[in-house]
């Protein structure tokens, strides 16, 4: 009900139930309100179950979908998409798991070799960030046609989604918290560590590669239509785990419903903190993320990052 144009309860109730209803009211729930709601639920649903994937495969607290480069890397291959094949909606969330799985494969491969601290494998996440997004912006010099509502994308926000962006990556999202509930036993395996997991009779390095694997179909399917939100996939998690404790089984679940619920919180204030005016919902959760980040460093220093 609430935005830059208010509507009422009793307008919302005829509207949801089929009744008469303005024509105005009608356009604003059917186009404006129901897909942005409908994509935050969707996004932090899959941000923070990937986030919570993505800590426990690595066992690094620090770790995130934002944080090691994976929404950058599917952000990249979104604009590569959309710049090479335009208008072809299908193609976006393929494009974004597949820049997604590829940042998760170089992360998965430097943390395997040359005994890399967590702290390390973070900075080279934020290396790579910083290179998917110079190259990010550079398909949007040379083609700034290539995607409608770039800034917003870049940021992250919610403003532009339409109901005919959320239907492909909503299938991807579905199977992927299918596959992560399932998955979730075994990164409770491989939190016991990898000698102890090897000795249970689960191959390791396949499990966390599949893990990864999914963690990048949630991630990609999210940054294909809310573009590069940061923070929900590291916030989230943590929380969750402060109240429920680290049974991956529990922590999985509880992360999507509370990230799907803090996106929607977060988008609420972003557009009625200004209005008329609107802050993409990235921005707010910058502000929060950011800080926190910062604390875990702090919290983490003294070995915990070895």
């Amino acid at each position: 009900m609430l935005g830059s144009s208010s509507v009422s309860l009793p307008e919302l109730a005829a509207w949801a139930t089929g009744g008469e209803v303005t024509d105005a009211a009608r356009a604003i729930l059917a186009n404006v309100r129901l897909p942005r709601v409908l994509s935050a639920l969707l996004a932090g649903a899959a941000l923070a179950a990937s986030g919570a994937i993505i800590q426990a495969a690595l066992d690094n607290p620090l770790a995130s979908p934002n944080v090691i480069g994976v929404n950058s890397g599917a952000g990249l291959f979104v604009l590569l998409a959309a710049a090479l094949v335009p208008g072809a909606l299908w193609l976006a969330p393929l494009a974004a798991f597949a820049g997604a799985l590829v940042t998760a494969l170089i992360i998965f491969g430097l943390s395997l070799g040359g005994g890399l601290s967590r702290l390390t494998v973070v900075l080279a996440g934020i290396a790579i960030t910083t290179v998917f997004g110079a190259g990010m912006n550079t398909i949007l010099i040379v083609d700034p046609d290539a995607y409608i509502g770039s800034a917003n994308f870049l940021v992250g926000g919610l403003s532009g989604v339409l109901m005919a962006d959320l239907g492909w990556p909503a299938l991807y999202i579905a199977a992927g918290l299918v596959a992560a509930a399932v998955g979730a036993a075994r990164l409770n395996i491989l939190a016991l560590g990898d000698e102890t997991a090897h000795g249970l009779g689960l191959n390791v390095r396949a499990a966390r590669m599949a893990l990864l694997a999914v963690a990048a179909v949630l991630a990609g399917a999210a940054v294909s239509f809310a573009g590069l939100l940061g923070f929900v996939g590291l916030v989230v998690p943590h929380a969750v785990r402060f109240f429920v404790g680290h049974d991956n089984r529990w922590v999985l679940p509880v992360s999507a419903v509370v990230g799907a619920a803090f996106v929607v919180g977060c988008d609420l204030l972003a557009r009625v903190m200004f209005a008329p005016y609107e802050l993409p919902v990235g921005i707010l959760m910058a502000f929060i993320g950011g800080p926190f980040f910062i604390y875990l460093i702090l919290k983490n220093k003294g070995g915990g990052l070895d």
